[in-house]
């Protein structure tokens, strides 16, 4: 029998699988309601998982309503709602870092995690700054400052725990995220959501189920 959890699941996966054909298909209709419903699934699913009952659940929830708000915006192609897209994706990753640093962390591995993904951060700049006009350089670089020390810290977490899903998460976010770069800055088309998309929906899906271990923990 599946659960009521198990079913959110499905539709945001479902949804997200739908979701690619029609961005393939180039149905706009098709990719505003199927974004919008597999956005909603994954807010849902936290809801469901009790988000609301801790403060860790609380920074998630606000994460991926903030991912929500940016899924909309980035709907369209004008570049002040790409803008502010990035903007609420920016403070989505941000509130995600916060609820990771609010749990207990390996310190050998915050660093490690850090120098590691501060290089992949640099090489991601370096990989998009001729493509970039100025003030996309400086929102970028912000960006990609907030991703390291966000994926840094689910990583320290993950390796306090034992538990690597967390870390998972967070890196397969970062990862779609270079897809939505690519598909802005670099060279735009349907392949980028090929792979962008199920890795954006898994990573939140994780994220989302991550608040019922800590709000257990606190019952």
């Amino acid at each position: 029998m599946v659960t009521a959890t198990g079913s959110t699941i499905i539709i945001c996966l479902a949804a997200c699988a739908v979701l690619v054909v029609c961005e393939y298909r180039g149905w706009k209709l098709g990719k505003v309601l199927l974004k919008i419903l597999a956005s909603t699934a994954f807010l849902a699913l936290a809801l469901q998982l009790g988000a609301t009952a801790s403060a860790y659940g609380q920074l998630i929830l606000v994460g991926l309503g903030l991912g929500w708000v940016g899924d909309v915006l980035l709907l369209s192609q004008k570049s002040r709602l790409f803008l502010l897209g990035l903007a609420s994706f920016l403070l989505a990753h941000m509130a995600y870092a916060i609820a990771f640093a609010s749990l207990p962390i390996a310190s050998t591995a915050l660093a490690l995690a850090f120098a590691v993904m501060s290089c992949l951060g640099i090489a991601v700049i370096a990989w998009l700054w001729s493509y970039l006009k100025a003030f996309y350089r400086v929102a970028v670089v912000a960006y990609v400052t907030v991703i390291v020390a966000m994926c840094a810290l689910a990583i320290a977490v993950s390796a306090a725990s034992g538990a690597w899903q967390l870390a998972a998460g967070a890196v397969m976010f970062a990862i779609s995220d270079i897809a939505v770069a690519r598909n802005r800055f670099v060279a735009a088309g349907a392949r980028n959501k090929l792979w962008g998309l199920p890795l954006y929906y898994v990573a939140q899906i994780i994220l989302a189920s991550s608040v019922a271990g800590v709000h257990a923990n606190a019952s």
